[in-house]
C-alpha cells in the first residue's frame, strides 16, 4: 500500500537538553489504523506533533501530505461561544471552503449530533463534544488522521461507545490513521497495527499486526484472541520499563 505519513530517524531535543524521541523509524500506509502505546513521558504526543508541523525534528524527517490531515487532540478545544455548527465549521472557514454547508450537516450526521446542532459546549456531554471535535476535522475530508488520546477523559462505556463509531467511520473512509492512547484494549480494538515505544527518549521498540477483520463486533474485546493479544503488547510494555 503506499505510504502516507513516514517518519525516517526521527529525534527530538527540546531546548533545554530533553531528548524526547530518539531514531524513530515508523509508516503509516494508506487504509492503515496505526496506534502508538507507550510509558507517559515517552513521546508519543510529541510524534503528533511532528507529523503535524507544530515540532520540528532535530534530526531525520517527516513526510506527510500536511495540505489533507485531520487532528483530534485530548481536548474537544470548542469556542464556548459557537453552537456545534459553527464550531464543526470552523475549519471550513479557515481553510476558505467557501459554502461547505454539505460538507458540515453530512459531518455532523455522521457523528450523530444532527438534533444537537443548536447547542453550545456547556449544553454538551463529554462525549458529545468529542463527536464534534471529530466532526470538525472530517470537514476538511483529510486522507490522514491523528488523534492524540482523544477519548483519555471519557468514562469506560463512552469511550467503547467512541470507539465502535471510529471503527465504523475508518471503514467507511479509509483514511490513515496515527493513533496515541495509552489503553492497549482501545489500541487493539481499533488498529490494524500496534506501536510500542520505550521510555523517554521515545523509540519504537515492537509492533503487533492486529488481525481481526473490520467492522469489529464490541463482544470482539472478550474473545481469547483479543486478550492473547493485549497481553503480547501490555508484556512489551512492561519489558521496556525494565
Amino acid at each position: 500500500m503506499p505510504t502516507a505519513l513516514q517518519f525516517t530517524s526521527v529525534g527530538l531535543t527540546f531546548p533545554d537538553g530533553t531528548t524526547a524521541l530518539d531514531n524513530v523509524d515508523l509508516d503509516v500506509g494508506s487504509g492503515e489504523f496505526v496506534t502508538v502505546v507507550g510509558p507517559s513521558g515517552c513521546g508519543k504526543s510529541t510524534l503528533l506533533r511532528v507529523a503535524a508541523g507544530l515540532e520540528q525534528p532535530t534530526k531525520g524527517s517527516c513526510s506527510v501530505d500536511r495540505t489533507s490531515l485531520g487532528f483530534v487532540f485530548q481536548d474537544a478545544t470548542l469556542f464556548p461561544w459557537r453552537t456545534v455548527h459553527q464550531n464543526v465549521g470552523l475549519l471550513a472557514e479557515l481553510h476558505g471552503l467557501g459554502d461547505a454547508s454539505a460538507r458540515i450537516g453530512a459531518a455532523i450526521d455522521v457523528v450523530g449530533l444532527r438534533e444537537h446542532v443548536d447547542k453550545y459546549p456547556r449544553q454538551l456531554s463529554g462525549g458529545m463534544a468529542m463527536r464534534t471535535s471529530l466532526a470538525r476535522s472530517l470537514v476538511l475530508e483529510p486522507d490522514v488522521f491523528m488523534f492524540d488520546e482523544p477519548f483519555g477523559a471519557l468514562d469506560e462505556l463512552t469511550r467503547e461507545r467512541l470507539n465502535d463509531e471510529l471503527v465504523t467511520l475508518f471503514v467507511a473512509r479509509r483514511f490513515a490513521t496515527l493513533f496515541i492512547t495509552h489503553s492497549i484494549a482501545e489500541a487493539v480494538f481499533l488498529s490494524t497495527r500496534v506501536v510500542v515505544m520505550s521510555p523517554r527518549p521515545g523509540r519504537i521498540i515492537a509492533h503487533h499486526d492486529v488481525p481481526f477483520p473490520y467492522p469489529r463486533r464490541h463482544d470482539l474485546r472478550y474473545t481469547a484472541e483479543f486478550n492473547e493479544l493485549a497481553a503480547a503488547v501490555s508484556n512489551d510494555l512492561r519489558a521496556a520499563q525494565r
